[in-house]
């Protein structure tokens, strides 16, 4: 398989995945990943800004759910969003293969933003049980 050739398929692959959790993500994150063209800075640009109203929200997750909790329950909740937040890092810093080019830092940044995310709508979802 040529280079070109595995870098389309890569990318349709990676295009697939961002599409099929759309209910994770902004419309203006779709909006922007299919005007992208697949240019992989552009890609890049969209996936940051997204992951930054992804942040946003889990943060606002995270202060609502913790608001609602014990002392006891919110040490837990507090000791495990840092733990959280070192494995994201870490697994998502693993995907950032230095010998990976353009398709490993699309992956990498793909990670956080899916990651980030689900930790969201996972904090959100708490919310109805505390």
């Amino acid at each position: 398989m040529t280079k070109p050739t595995f870098a389309a398929l890569a990318l349709a692959c990676l295009s697939f995945s961002v599409y099929a959790q759309d209910d994770l993500y902004s419309e203006r994150f779709s909006a922007c990943m299919e005007n992208s063209g697949g240019v992989t800075v552009e890609m890049l640009d969209c996936i940051g800004d997204e992951h930054a109203v992804q942040d946003q929200r889990l943060n606002q997750a995270y202060k609502r759910l913790i608001s609602q909790l014990s002392v006891s329950r919110e040490h837990d909740l507090r000791a495990a969003q840092r733990l959280w937040i070192q494995y994201r890092d870490a697994n998502c810093s693993f995907y950032a293969d230095p010998d990976g080019g353009a398709m490993a830092s699309i992956r990498a940044a793909d990670c956080g933003l899916g990651m980030t995310a689900r930790r969201a709508r996972e904090l959100e979802y708490l919310q109805s049980d505390a």
